[in-house]
């Protein structure tokens, strides 16, 4: 008829009659008077941090608890975070929660989550727990980006480089991440046909960065595809209105209407352009015979040019020596020396010098 119960230091017994809670046993021996084995007894230990039991409600409301342990009732969009003995080891959600502080120092701090962005002092900690996936969605920014926080379809904030954190399941989130970083953007294999219908093959680049990354990604679906599209557009238009031979003696001036139209546009949804190039032109290959031939018979032509240019100057250049030379015998005659000295390193000479010339005087001696 009389049950006897020990109950250790660090347990507490739950005790039920006819599968209702009854009361809570304290450490100690103590006495259940069941004659028709009606009681049910269950220990549980106060070194756990939670108090586990299908009845847990009930014994909420039979205030049996006392002040051994924190009774948590939390809202739907309420979330709270505990530390044991200074270290955090848990985010809990909505419902009925007990944790038991008979043994160890418990602390619970109480959050709103429909501020969606969760900003804690210990947000490393929070986030290294293993509870933080099923209630926080964590964002790392690195160097060079910026993160943008979307709330149901409204900007809530700009991320510097960081790490943060958003509640789950407390509204429509999405993030986006936007580098800010310069950025080469290839505009390749484009057929473009120019004035005077010779359709040439292009490829540009353009060099960029995001300057105002909210404008960026609010004004187009994709800030890189429509930047492609522009540089095409632009490549059409510019080089469609030109002549091939005007492109190829003006190429410089071409890129410069190119990137002057191109950054007007780019500015209007927050890009900043910082070149654009033609890297590539590429004939067709007829055209590129023709152009060589043309080149060929320009070099031609420039090179007779030269070489009559030459004989031209070195024929005036005798005619002035001559006249020099009939002018001033004495002059005639040193050059005649001139000659005969370079002769003379040759072969042996016989040289007699009188009134007469000396092409006149020389005899040849074997």
């Amino acid at each position: 008829m009389l049950r006897w119960i020990h109950i250790r230091k660090y347990e507490r017994g739950l005790l039920s009659r006819d599968r209702i809670f009854e009361r809570i046993l304290q450490p100690g021996w103590s006495f259940v008077f069941d004659p028709l084995l009606r009681t049910r007894l269950v220990r549980t230990s106060v070194r756990d941090t939670f108090l586990e039991s299908p009845d847990l409600d009930v014994i909420v409301r039979s205030g049996a608890l006392g002040d051994e342990a924190i009774v948590l009732e939390l809202a739907e969009y309420q979330r709270a975070l505990v530390w044991v003995d200074g270290r955090f080891i848990a985010i809990l959600g909505r419902g009925l929660w007990v944790l038991w502080k008979a043994f160890r120092k418990v602390e619970v701090e109480v959050i709103d989550a429909r501020m969606v962005r969760f900003e804690h002092p210990d947000l490393a900690a929070v986030l290294n727990s293993p509870t933080a996936p099923r209630f926080l969605e964590a964002v790392q920014v690195e160097a060079g980006q910026v993160a943008l926080a979307f709330v149901d379809g409204r900007l809530a904030a700009a991320l510097e480089p960081g790490r943060y954190a958003f509640w789950k399941d407390v509204a429509r989130l999405r993030v986006v991440h936007v580098d800010l970083r310069e950025r080469v953007l290839d505009v390749g294999g484009q057929e473009i046909m120019t004035a005077d219908k010779v359709t040439l093959r292009l490829n540009a680049v353009v060099t960029y960065r995001v300057a105002e990354a909210a404008r960026a990604v609010a004004a187009v679906e994709s800030y890189e595809q429509a930047l492609y599209r522009e540089a095409q557009l632009a490549l059409r238009a510019v080089v469609g209105a030109r002549e091939l031979d005007a492109l190829l003696a003006a190429k410089d001036g071409v890129e410069r209407e190119l990137l002057e139209r191109v950054r007007g546009w780019a500015a209007g949804v927050g890009l900043e352009v910082t070149g654009l190039g033609i890297r590539d032109v590429i004939l067709p290959g007829e055209m590129k015979a023709i152009l060589n031939r043309v080149v060929e018979a320009k070099k031609a032509a420039e090179a007779d040019l030269v070489t009559r240019r030459e004989e031209t100057a070195a024929m005036r250049s005798q005619a002035n020596t001559a006249r020099i030379f009939e002018s001033s015998p004495a002059l005639m005659r040193l050059r005649e020396l001139e000659v005969l000295e370079k002769v003379a390193g040759k072969a042996q000479l016989t040289v007699i010098l009188g009134e007469s010339g000396l092409a006149e005087k020389v005899t040849k001696l074997v």
